[in-house]
């Protein structure tokens, strides 16, 4: 009987936090997919076995509450209502009023919004220096996030910190200050969503919380949906422009003449979101290995993103890369729904930001975060 290939690859690592695709390249080299004793789980470093794990309904997110139960509950009440962490048929009912939310138009209707944003935020910095990510890539689809949803654009600080403290969560092994942080925030999240609900179900507007509050779901559930939009409308907008924007002064290169064929190399090049987990519900064989009913398989997405046997040239940033069979967006029923709204705004902002500054250039060394799961930079220093 073949022995189990294992992987030493430590995820909680800070050089690999830093770097991981050199890591992600070796591993790949010797298996598609490797037990990880330290993670707990399975991880796949291949584009086809990622893809397959995103894809296969065995293979389902399933929430457990994470303990202490009663100190995190304002946690867990938003994760367990989340249509992120559900499978059908209850994914099916969060999701539903959501994508009708989404199909109503309220996207096309934000895009000359995104250009006016865009454009007062650059009148905003100074050409000789500013810092791309808090000037600019933060701000504005924090605006757009809750413009879309109806919050108050006074409340984008507070958003900001109360969504950034939340997805720390994600990261591995998080500690007490950031399990304190991420309760705290969720708690107060979720409170101001409470009395914006009341307020549309007491005079509906032209919002997504008002779409949401007339629909059949529980409060709870508004609530929790609203945060995820918010919290991912935010956090990946934010991490894949600032990844995507360095990578594209590092190789000194502009945008393609179709902007949105850089975007989709932005979201391939340097994934915000790294690791995706499924649990499985039954067994599950991938290649070789059998994943067993109550294990854990984490789909590595920046090394799917950067397998030589989907993309040439993988660790080169093409930004007119066409095919892009990327998967930053995840896959299968859980493929992320606000794309369309990332793929607007992305491109709308990086059109609007290399126009205005045709010259643009890294100033100084960007500063990570220092974070893989969300993977992104917390300061990029940028001169025109």
């Amino acid at each position: 009987m073949p022995s189990v290939p294992t992987t030493s690859l430590d995820l909680r690592a800070p050089l690999f936090a830093a770097d991981p695709y050199p890591f992600f390249a070796d591993e790949r080299g010797r298996h598609a997919i490797a037990w990880s004793e330290s993670a707990g789980m399975w991880l796949t470093f291949s584009h086809a076995a990622a893809s397959a794990v995103l894809r296969d309904r065995r293979l389902q997110r399933l929430w457990r509450d994470r303990r202490p139960a009663d100190y995190l509950e304002p946690f867990n009440l938003l994760h367990r209502n989340q249509m992120m962490e559900n499978e059908p048929p209850v994914h099916t009912r969060l999701r539903r009023p959501v994508a009708a939310a989404f199909n109503r138009g309220h996207v096309d209707r934000l895009r000359p919004r995104v250009c006016a944003l865009a454009a007062q935020l650059l009148d905003e910095v100074d050409p000789a220096g500013f810092d791309v990510i808090g000037s600019f890539a933060e701000p504005l689809p924090v605006l757009v996030i809750a413009e879309l949803l109806g919050v108050p654009a006074s409340y984008a600080p507070q958003l900001r910190d109360w969504s950034q403290a939340i997805v720390r969560m994600y990261e591995m092994s998080p500690s007490q200050e950031v399990v304190d942080a991420a309760v705290a925030a969720a708690g107060d999240f979720a409170g101001l969503v409470r009395e914006l609900v009341a307020e549309r179900r007491a005079a509906p507007a032209d919002d997504l919380i008002s779409d949401l509050a007339s629909t059949e779901l529980s409060e709870d559930e508004v609530v929790a949906s609203v945060v995820l939009l918010l919290n991912a409308g935010h956090e990946a907008s934010v991490n894949v422009f600032g990844n995507g924007l360095v990578a594209l002064l590092q190789a000194g290169a502009r945008p393609a003449a179709d902007t949105a064929l850089t975007v989709e190399e932005m979201l391939r090049y340097d994934s915000a979101l790294q690791l995706f987990e499924r649990t499985a519900t039954e067994p599950v064989r991938l290649g070789d290995i059998v994943i067993e009913p109550g294990q854990k398989v984490a789909a590595l997405l920046g090394s799917a993103n950067r397998d030589p046997e989907q993309f040439e040239d993988p660790d080169v940033f093409r930004p007119d890369r066409d095919p892009n069979p990327h998967l930053a967006f995840s896959a299968g029923i859980h493929f992320c729904l606000g794309a369309p709204l990332a793929r607007m705004e992305l491109t709308e902002s990086l059109a609007a930001l290399t126009a205005r500054f045709p010259g643009l250039s890294l100033a100084a060394e960007p500063e990570s975060r220092g974070t893989f799961v969300l993977k992104g930079y917390k300061k990029v220093e940028v001169s025109a």
